[in-house]
């Protein structure tokens, strides 16, 4: 946009730090889909410490300077206010409807859309490296014997890990299954080896027994507020009780891992 373009320096460099710092929405925008943000996490953007770290751009120290930056970056059309809708599709997990208020200003509650892309150095580079990539396979019977060798050594090589992994995957089952009979509960060999850590930590610890995990203070606190709620009905069902029947089955639990589902503030 020329708006953009006459910005001065120091707005253009704000817009671009908030670009990348706002975890980024996707909304739907007169058919396109476009990132949108809430006015207050660009506020929280500009007073966090990574903020001052960077270099020409305007001095942020409250929340009254940082509304100040964000309504003079909105000037120059980098973002526009909208109003936020429904979802576009059936689900609602669809992109939200997003449509530009006449009026812009800028405030913590309101919503605003991204018409500025920031650095595009990552994305020609992208584009420079799968082009020659492309180039290079095609041209691969032109390669020079020794580089044509040392590829087809690297892809054996790399046939071999894929394969030893396999292996590793399968020998630790039988193990588990073998242990779970003779030495209940059973002993997983690298134990972390699916897990979400790096390559070295996937071989940390060597083994482990699959015991149970621990329950944590707020399962047991869910399960007292459960006891009062069951107590509770008893008390006021008119005749009516709850019988409380604990499972006595001894075997372990299983270690997938448990995922808590948060609710939006936003939504």
């Amino acid at each position: 946009m020329e708006q953009q373009q006459k910005a001065p320096p120091e707005i253009k460099n704000a817009a671009q730090f908030l670009r990348g710092a706002l975890k980024a929405r996707v909304g739907a925008l007169n058919g396109k889909r476009l990132d949108y943000f809430k006015g207050k996490s660009a506020i929280k953007a500009l007073l966090s410490p990574a903020y001052q770290k960077v270099k020409d751009v305007p001095p942020v120290h409250d929340e009254t300077q940082a509304i100040a930056v964000l309504s003079a970056v909105n000037a120059f059309a980098f973002f526009l206010r909208v109003q936020r809708g429904g979802p576009s599709g059936s689900s609602s997990s669809s992109p939200k409807i997003l449509q530009i208020i006449q009026e812009q200003k800028f405030a913590a509650d309101e919503y605003y859309v991204w018409f500025f892309e920031g650095s595009q150095w990552t994305t020609y580079a992208g584009g420079i490296l799968m082009v020659a990539i492309m180039l290079a396979g095609v041209m691969f019977p032109l390669w020079p014997p020794i580089m044509r060798l040392g590829v087809w050594y690297l892809s054996i090589a790399m046939l071999g890990l894929i394969g030893v992994f396999f292996a590793i995957a399968v020998v630790r089952l039988i193990f588990y299954v073998i242990t779970l009979i003779v030495a209940s509960p059973g002993i997983w060999i690298f134990p972390t080896l699916f897990a979400d850590v790096g390559f070295v930590e996937s071989f940390i610890p060597l083994w482990e027994w699959d015991l149970p995990k621990k329950k944590t203070k707020k399962a047991k606190k869910g399960e007292k507020s459960e006891k009062k709620k069951g107590k509770a009905a008893s008390t006021n069902g008119g005749g009516a009780f709850i019988e409380e029947v604990e499972s006595g089955d001894s075997r372990p639990q299983s270690r997938s891992a448990r995922v808590e589902d948060v609710e939006d503030e936003d939504a």
